[in-house]
C-alpha cells in the first residue's frame, strides 16, 4: 500500500476506533505491525496532526485545521465521482448545483495526480430516465426536517385525490426512481412515505418534535427494511 494511502487509512482509524486506541487495535485495524504504527503516528505529528497518547496508553486524535490534506485512496475518489455525478442528475436544482461545485472544489485541491484521477475516472453515472419534477423548494423542506418542525401540506395521492395533511418531516431519499419523503403522518397516525412530485405546497409551522426526529427514522428504516416488497408509497 503506498504510504499516503495507508497514513490516511491510519487517520480514518483514529477517528473510527474508540479512545484511546491502542496500536495493537490500530495495526489490526490497517493490516501493518504496531512498529508501522508508531512510527506513522510520528509522521502524522510532524504534518501537523494533533495526536494525543502514548506506546502502551493509546493514542486520540485531536482534529487540527492546519493538518494538510492527504486526498483520498483511488477507490474514493472513484466513489466520490459516482455519487456527486449522480446526484446532479437525480437531485433538486439546488443538490445538484452542489455537487458540480463540490466536484469543481475537489479537482482544484486535491494533489495533481488524485486531481487526475478524479477528472479522467473510470467510474461514472448517467441517467437516461430523469425523475419526476419536484415544484417544492426542496431545499426549505430539508432545512424543515434539520430543524425537527412540523409541516402542513397538500398533497395529491396516486387517483390525484388532494388532502391536507401534517407530517414530521424525517429525511428525503431517492426511492423507486422518485424523491420521497419520509414522515409520520399525524392524520394516518402512522409513518408513511410521500412522494415530493405529488407535494402541491406545504408550510412550516412553529410546532417542533424535537429531539425524535433520529430514533423515529431509525424505527422507520428497521420497519422498511423488513417489509418486503419495500413499503408501498402514499
Amino acid at each position: 500500500m503506498p504510504r499516503t494511502d495507508r497514513l490516511f487509512q491510519l487517520m480514518q482509524a483514529l477517528r473510527d476506533l474508540p479512545t484511546p486506541a491502542t496500536a495493537q487495535a490500530l495495526a489490526l485495524e490497517t493490516g501493518v505491525s504496531d512498529r508501522t504504527i508508531y512510527r506513522d503516528i510520528d509522521t502524522l505529528r510532524g504534518l501537523g496532526a494533533v495526536i494525543d497518547g502514548e506506546a502502551g496508553f493509546g493514542f486520540t486524535l485531536i482534529e487540527d485545521a492546519t493538518l494538510p490534506p492527504l486526498g483520498f485512496v483511488p477507490e474514493e475518489i472513484e466513489a466520490l465521482v459516482v455519487g456527486l455525478t449522480e446526484v446532479t442528475q437525480i437531485g433538486d436544482p439546488t443538490l445538484a448545483r452542489a455537487a458540480k461545485s463540490a466536484l469543481t472544489k475537489l479537482k482544484s485541491r486535491l494533489p495533481a495526480a488524485q486531481a487526475h484521477r478524479l477528472k479522467h475516472a473510470v467510474l461514472t453515472a448517467k441517467r437516461f430516465y430523469k425523475p419526476p419534477p419536484i415544484t417544492i423548494d426542496a431545499s426549505a423542506l430539508r432545512q424543515a426536517a434539520w430543524e425537527e418542525r412540523t409541516i402542513a401540506v397538500d398533497y395529491a395521492d396516486a387517483n390525484g385525490i388532494p388532502t391536507a395533511r401534517e407530517l414530521d418531516p424525517l429525511t428525503i431519499t431517492f426511492l423507486d426512481g422518485t424523491h420521497c419523503l419520509l414522515a409520520f403522518c399525524h392524520l394516518r397516525q402512522d409513518y408513511r412515505v410521500f412522494r415530493l412530485d405529488r407535494l402541491r405546497g406545504f408550510t412550516v409551522t412553529d410546532r417542533s418534535f424535537r429531539p425524535r426526529r433520529i430514533p423515529m427514522l431509525r424505527e422507520f428504516k428497521n420497519r422498511l427494511d423488513a417489509e418486503a416488497p419495500p413499503h408501498s408509497q402514499t
